[in-house]
């Protein structure tokens, strides 16, 4: 899922930046430098975050195949090394970040494919008709009673394909100076997050009840549209532009609509396994459980939170 979504981001990339005047050549520079970066930017970012997730062996902080990445890491330390190598080719900064933003969104919601087939990093339980039914060896401690659970990751991918369509049409007006576009994708992507952590159930550090990563996308939505209004601002005399108030507005009632609609959880009827499902390797009470068979998995389960 990785090499296809790194591939669809510089695919991309290339056909907005050469719209631009730019050269593909540099996009294949700065991805061959952002990539790996990005890695181990998103690995810091779990192992700080996520540490009890950690394998407890020499080798278990560099293993990115268990114990997952941190989007947030991966995207700093890739934006970093990126604008590294274009400061040192003298390149339009703002502008190449314009260029990639629709991208990386469209490489973040071909990646949370990956968490359908691994069964993870999905919500509570539901009765919404589209609540994704999740084998009992993956459901959470405590909700082994339920079948269903919210798709949290098929939520936050269509709101990163719409966000980036949405992105694709502002920078088609020419109204946003750059960064503005990368500004509102570090925005849009956090405030998605806000209403995903609220229902997530994996496991995760809290902070007075809430996920840590729920105060992170709080901060980062504010950051992201703080930022994307100083540059629309920032012309001599010039007013914030109304590309500003919009862009905002829309990230707001998106945001809205988010969480009252995909978002907003349901209570669910507990399930009746014994009758509806009989499981050999999962008995009831006071039975001898039988052996447990090898479970055949589509990928390794290098989650991407």
């Amino acid at each position: 899922m990785y090499v296809l979504a790194v591939a669809a981001a510089i695919a991309i990339t290339v056909r907005r930046w050469e719209a631009r005047g730019g050269s593909r050549e540099l996009v294949y520079e700065v991805a061959m430098w952002a990539f790996p970066a990005g890695i181990v930017g998103a690995r810091v970012y779990s192992d700080i975050t996520s540490c009890n997730l950690v394998p407890h062996t020499w080798w278990g902080p560099f293993a990115i195949w268990d114990g997952g990445l941190g989007i947030w890491g991966g995207v700093a330390a890739g934006t970093l090394a990126g604008i590294w190598r274009l400061w040192r080719r003298g390149a339009d900064i703002p502008a190449f970040m314009d260029a990639v933003a629709p991208a990386l969104l469209v490489a973040q919601a071909i990646g949370r494919v990956g968490n359908y087939f691994n069964q993870e990093l999905f919500g509570g339980p539901t009765t919404l008709p589209w609540g994704l039914e999740i084998s009992p060896a993956h459901r959470p401690a405590g909700d082994h009673q339920y079948a269903a659970f919210q798709r949290t990751f098929l939520y936050e991918l269509m709101w990163n394909l719409a966000l980036a369509w949405a992105l694709v049409l502002l920078d088609r007006t020419r109204r946003v100076r750059a960064p503005g576009l990368f500004a509102l994708y570090v925005a849009g992507y956090s405030l998605a997050r806000v209403g995903e952590e609220l229902l997530r159930v994996d496991p995760a550090h809290h902070i007075i009840g809430f996920r840590l990563n729920f105060f992170v996308a709080v901060v980062l939505t504010v950051a992201g549209l703080a930022w994307f209004a100083r540059i629309q601002g920032n012309g001599a005399g010039r007013p914030i532009a109304a590309s500003a108030r919009r862009g905002g507005a829309l990230l707001a009632a998106g945001g809205v609509l988010w969480m009252a609609g995909c978002g907003a959880s349901s209570h669910a009827a507990p399930t009746n396994e014994a009758s509806a499902h009989p499981r050999p390797d999962h008995p009831r009470r006071g039975q001898v459980a039988a052996p447990h068979s090898p479970r055949v998995t589509f990928e390794p389960s290098a989650r991407s939170s």
